[in-house]
């Protein structure tokens, strides 16, 4: 093999091992949790829950009941913002990437900062309070304010859309949770 490719290989997987290692306590728990599947299509998707399609492999996990209830609040949060499913989607990709759909509090040594709630929003950088940001309509609407501040979401990848809004250190890790968040926006928005 010659030095270049051996050096770039070598190179990739640092960045792979440093990303894990950062990552924090959501990621570690993404690892145990995460399964990786294929893109499950539902009927109503089409162009209006993934107009882009997905981008690249996509994961899914088991919901619980709280994490269902999460789901419920962030399509009924939504709904009152007057959005769409599409920004439904949007902000139930982000949820699961931050949060598992898990409303965290404060996770002391193993927390990214002062990072609370679904969307691991800090107070310190002005997304409210503790009590606010770990209230899943609050968190959701002050995400969705954040969403309508971006020109042309609408028309941008997932991943790039939850980016803008919530400057993350893994900015393309939204994209995974593309899929299953069009198929929980698709079976809960009519409900």
């Amino acid at each position: 093999m010659n030095t270049i490719l051996r050096k770039s290989i070598l190179g990739v997987a640092g960045l792979a091992f440093t990303g894990g290692v950062f990552a924090g306590p959501v990621a570690a728990h993404a690892a145990e949790t995460t399964t990786h599947a294929k893109p499950v299509s539902v009927t109503v998707q089409g162009d209006k829950l993934i107009p882009h399609g997905v981008q690249g492999a996509q994961s899914r996990i088991d919901l619980d009941d709280e994490q269902t209830k999460n789901v419920k609040a962030i399509i009924a949060a939504t709904k009152k913002a007057g959005m769409d499913e599409r920004a439904a989607v949007v902000s139930i990709a982000t949820a699961l990437q931050e949060s598992k759909l898990e409303n965290l509090g404060h996770l002391g040594d193993r927390n990214d900062h002062d990072s609370q709630g679904l969307f691991q929003q800090r107070p310190s950088s002005g997304w409210g309070t503790v009590e606010q940001i770990t209230d899943p309509e609050y968190s959701t609407t002050a995400f969705l304010k954040g969403l309508k501040q971006v020109d042309g979401w609408q028309d941008m990848p997932l991943t790039k859309a939850a980016q803008t809004v919530q400057v993350s250190a893994y900015p393309d890790h939204y994209a995974q949770w593309e899929q299953q968040a069009a198929d929980l926006v698709a079976q809960h928005w009519t409900k």
